[in-house]
């Protein structure tokens, strides 16, 4: 997140494409290490493309994302159902936590998350 947050960033200051320097720049300005991993990712994802509309369409994919908890089904016992309901409600969680950002989340073309 801290990478879409800094490109983000940079398109609000006027940088249409920022590149991994100039993102590098806003997260050495706070103390954060770049992970060039990662940043390529972003930059790779979100370059040439108008911001406003990646976010639109963000928000559109999100209204389609359950937001009840899902029931697992299987006669496992409770706690092997806990488990591998997990990682969906923990990242629901995360949506829910972070609600005020959560359509600048980028999805792949399976609608699952890119974790940043």
């Amino acid at each position: 997140m801290r990478y879409v947050a800094a490109y983000l960033l940079a398109g609000l200051g006027g940088n249409a494409n920022p590149t991994s320097k100039d993102l590098k720049k806003i997260l050495g300005s706070v103390g954060i290490e770049a992970d060039e991993e990662k940043m390529d990712k972003v930059l790779e994802e979100l370059n040439g493309k108008n911001l406003e509309e990646v976010i639109a369409a963000g928000r559109e994919k999100l209204q389609s994302v359950p937001a009840g908890g899902a029931a697992v089904a299987g006669s496992g016992s409770g706690a092997a159902a806990d488990s591998a309901a997990a990682p969906a409600g923990k990242c629901m969680e995360r949506v829910a936590d972070l609600q005020c950002l959560s359509h600048l989340s980028v999805l792949n073309a399976n609608k699952t998350c890119l974790h940043f």
